[in-house]
């Protein structure tokens, strides 16, 4: 795993638990506490955007199926039932 670290130094504060675990985590993979960070950091994001599509979805389909949807729907049921 290597990621370009170029960019901008944001200091935190973690409790001492959670930052133990990243100096192992780092020593087990053979990366930095840096790219940890960047690697957990992209993965939360990629999550959340994740979960925000999925809102969106959600929110289109709230009402239902319209009678195009609802027809192309059955049709891929009887296809699939032919294929068993």
């Amino acid at each position: 795993i290597n990621l370009a670290m170029t960019g901008t130094q944001t200091p935190f504060l973690l409790p001492d638990s959670l930052y133990q675990q990243v100096i192992a985590l780092a020593n087990e993979l053979q990366i930095s506490q840096t790219e940890v960070f960047a690697l957990a950091v992209q993965s939360y994001l990629r999550r959340y955007h994740n979960q925000k599509l999925q809102q969106s979805f959600d929110a289109a389909y709230e009402d239902g199926l319209d009678p195009a949807e609802q027809a192309m729907l059955e049709g891929m049921r009887r296809h699939q039932r032919s294929l068993l």
